[in-house]
Parts: structure tokens; C-alpha cells; sequence
């Protein structure tokens, strides 16, 4: 699996992904270069099972995976059916502990969410692979002999999120978890030839526990490295949004919801962004990132990234929903042609309003929040801000027909060019 878009030419691909910021720690720059720009490398990364979906927090390291399997390297999949159970510590408290058959469950979700990201053919095919499958099998005793005996307490100590959870306690549990992970490298490497493994920056420890661990085993050499965490230049963490986390899974973060949360990214860090999950070439992006700066108000790099993304993750019939939605509902466009989720998922972004009966166009707009009350409404009307389904309404006395709504029970109200609200008909 290659790609033209990738460097081949100008850069080699450890400058390439160091020009884009995604290298922040590596054990050793020369000999990642060496391995990176020689010949095909198997690699790994890994995902735990914590939730049924995937986030946009994760696509760092999907998308990493696709960017090193389009120069030529070899994907290893993790998803870690054993360290799901478990939890990697977090700084604050323990982890609530799921059930082997929900993080069971979670796995199956998971390894297909990942599967248009990779391709699974070739010469350098992807391959999933889940951790359960050699942890699962092991003693207690065989864990303690063979994987606890290489590793100093006094090291595991010094890893900061272990010092921070010192003082309010630290279960056992969790404690392990650098050697379950640091097992998994070992384990890749011993049945796949693993070579790299990778992640954010936050397991810088838990990686390096494990290339240190396979040179004590005799093995190796080995590599790794990690991407930087993403974050907004405006202090608020990425891949969250009033409604919470922004989700692979469509049923749990709709298309629309995707699209609208990238062409939302702030100017300041669109650019940043755009080197990270973009596979538009470096002259691709600098004249992107030049028509940016010289137009801002036409959020060119946000629409690009909000596009190639909701393409990649949704498809593109559902990306071509999303732009439709976005321009209909401002006036650019037709919302009949909006299928009956897409028109759903934008107007509940917007601000949805059931009711049980219609009202007259003044009551619409107070009860959808567009208007303080109906006074303001009446006023809106008069002056010719409002818009019953892109249509603009100047009787103070209009009513809706039930003919009016859109696939039956939505209408989508507007006051002015950008404020807008929807209405659902209860049936």
C-alpha cells in the first residue's frame, strides 16, 4: 500500500512527519530515521477498549498508522481485549473496571471501526491483533517470574502519573499496567518481528518500559516514539464539544456533528491540524495555509480538513450530507435534498424543540429560543429576519401547514443569515 501523495521525493518520511510535529520523544533519532526511511518496518500501536467508540482523540494514532502503512511500513493493530480490563492510571482517581464482556464487546466494535483506515491486503497488510490472546493464557506465577522479575519498582515509581496518584493511593492493579504493556511490545515482537511501536506523549513511559524490557529478555534492537497530545491554543480539550465527547461511531456523534466540529476549529489551530490528519502534501498545505491567512472569513483550511476527515471516517455520501446541510440551512441551498437523519442531527446541533401541535410563525420563533418573547417575534417578522424553511416570512399573522414539514414532522426556522433553530412535530 503506497501512496503518491507521501514523500518520496523531497523528504524523506522521518522528515516528512517531523515537518507535520508528529515526533515529540523518540529512543533514539538516528536509528528511527534509519528504520523509518529504510526498508518495510512492522510496527504497533495500541487501543483500549474503554468505551464502545473511538474518538477524534485517537485519530492522532490512526491516523499515523495509515500515514507510516502508505510509505510502505507494516501496521500492527493492538486493541488490548486484557489491558482494557484493567485501565492505564490516570492522574485523578482509579479507573472504574468494566466487565470482560463488555470490554469483549467493546473490542469487536472497536477493531471495525479501525478497519477503513488501513488496508488489510498486500504486501504490507494490517493485521489486528488483541492482547487477551497471550495475557489471557498466562499464570499468575508465570507473570510474576517471567515478565514482573525485569522490572525495578524503583523505576515504575518515577513515572509521573504513579508519583501523582502516590499520595491518594494506587491500586496494584493499575500499578501493573506498565508491564502488561510493556509485554505486549515484547510478545509483537517475538511472534511479528515488531520492530517500532509508537503513542502519545502521555505513554512515553510505558513505551520506553517496554523497549527496556525487550533488551532484558535479549532481543531487539527496537524503536519507538511518540506524537505530541493535541490540544486548543484557546485552553479547552480537544475532542470534546458542549455535547461531550466527538465520536467515531455515527450513531453516537452524527456525520453532521463530525463536519461541523473540524469547519469550527479555531484559526489559531487549524494548521496545526491540518499537518497532523491531513494527507494533502506539504506544498498542498503551505498553499492552503497561505490562502487561510490571506482569507480567513472563508475557513478554506477548516473546510478542507472538515471534508477529507468526514470523508475517510463517514464516507463520502455522508460528507456530501454534511456540506448540504451546512449551506441549506443558511439559504445556499436546498433542504428537501437533505436526507431525514442528516436534516436531524443538524437542527439537534442547532437547537431542537418538540411540540406537540404548530403554532403560528411568531410562536414558533419564541418557542424555539430564536426570540425572547413574542413582541420580538412580531418585530423579527416585520423587518423581514425570519425564515420558515429558508423562506422569509413578512405577515406577523403567518401560520404553518402540516404540508410545510420537512419529511413529515421538522421544520427549520431562521432569524437573520445565521441564527437558526428547528422544530420537531411529535407524531
Amino acid at each position: 500500500m503506497t501512496d503518491s501523495n507521501l514523500p518520496h521525493g523531497r523528504d524523506s518520511l522521518t522528515e516528512d512527519l517531523r515537518w507535520r510535529g508528529l515526533i515529540q520523544d523518540s529512543t533514539g533519532p538516528d536509528e528511527l530515521r534509519e528504520l523509518l526511511d529504510g526498508g518495510t518496518a512492522t510496527f504497533y500501536v495500541g487501543f483500549d477498549p474503554t468505551a464502545p467508540s473511538l474518538h477524534v482523540g485517537h485519530l492522532m494514532q490512526v491516523m499515523t498508522a495509515r500515514r507510516l502503512q502508505l510509505a510502505g511500513h507494516r501496521p500492527l493493530l493492538l486493541v488490548g481485549g486484557a489491558t482494557g480490563q484493567i485501565g492505564d492510571p490516570k492522574e485523578s482517581a482509579e479507573r472504574t473496571l468494566n466487565s470482560p464482556e463488555v470490554v469483549a464487546g467493546w473490542v469487536r466494535r472497536i477493531r471495525d471501526q479501525l478497519a477503513p483506515f488501513v488496508s488489510y491486503t498486500g504486501e504490507n497488510a494490517a493485521q489486528l491483533v488483541n492482547n487477551l490472546d497471550w495475557t489471557g493464557e498466562m499464570s499468575v506465577v508465570e507473570f510474576l517470574r517471567d515478565v514482573g522479575k525485569h522490572f525495578p519498582v524503583n523505576k515504575m515509581l518515577a513515572r509521573e502519573v504513579v508519583k501523582a496518584r502516590l499520595e491518594s493511593g494506587i491500586s496494584f492493579t493499575e500499578f501493573s499496567y506498565q508491564l502488561l504493556q510493556a509485554n505486549d511490545f515484547f510478545e509483537l515482537h517475538r511472534r511479528h518481528g515488531c520492530q517500532l511501536q509508537y503513542g502519545g506523549s502521555d505513554q512515553w513511559g510505558n513505551i520506553t518500559a517496554g523497549v527496556d524490557y525487550i533488551r532484558r529478555r535479549g532481543a531487539g534492537p527496537v524503536q519507538a516514539f511518540t506524537t505530541p497530545l493535541v490540544t486548543r491554543s484557546d485552553g479547552t480539550k480537544f475532542g470534546k464539544t458542549e455535547g461531550g465527547a466527538v465520536w467515531l461511531d455515527p450513531e453516537m456523534t452524527s456525520p453532521y456533528a463530525f463536519y461541523q466540529f473540524w469547519v469550527n476549529a479555531d484559526d489559531r489551530d487549524v494548521s496545526r491540524y491540518l499537518r497532523y490528519f491531513s494527507f494533502r502534501s506539504r506544498g498542498e498545505l503551505e498553499e492552503l495555509e497561505k490562502a487561510t491567512a490571506e482569507r480567513p472569513q472563508a475557513r478554506l483550511a477548516q473546510r478542507a480538513l472538515a471534508e477529507e476527515l468526514t470523508t475517510l471516517v463517514h464516507g463520502e455520501r455522508e460528507m456530501a450530507q454534511a456540506v448540504a446541510a451546512s449551506q441549506a440551512l443558511f439559504g445556499r441551498g436546498s433542504l428537501a435534498e437533505l436526507s431525514a437523519a442528516t436534516l436531524r442531527a443538524a437542527l439537534t446541533e442547532a437547537g431542537l424543540v418538540h411540540l406537540t401541535e404548530l403554532l403560528d410563525v411568531a410562536g414558533l420563533l419564541k418557542e424555539s429560543g430564536l426570540v425572547p418573547s413574542m413582541k420580538e417575534a412580531r418585530r423579527v417578522i416585520t423587518e423581514g429576519g425570519a425564515y420558515v424553511n429558508n423562506v422569509r416570512v413578512s405577515d406577523v399573522g403567518a401560520t404553518v401547514s402540516t404540508d410545510e414539514l420537512l419529511h413529515g414532522r421538522y421544520l427549520v426556522l431562521r432569524r437573520g443569515k445565521r441564527s437558526f433553530a428547528g422544530v420537531e412535530l411529535a407524531r
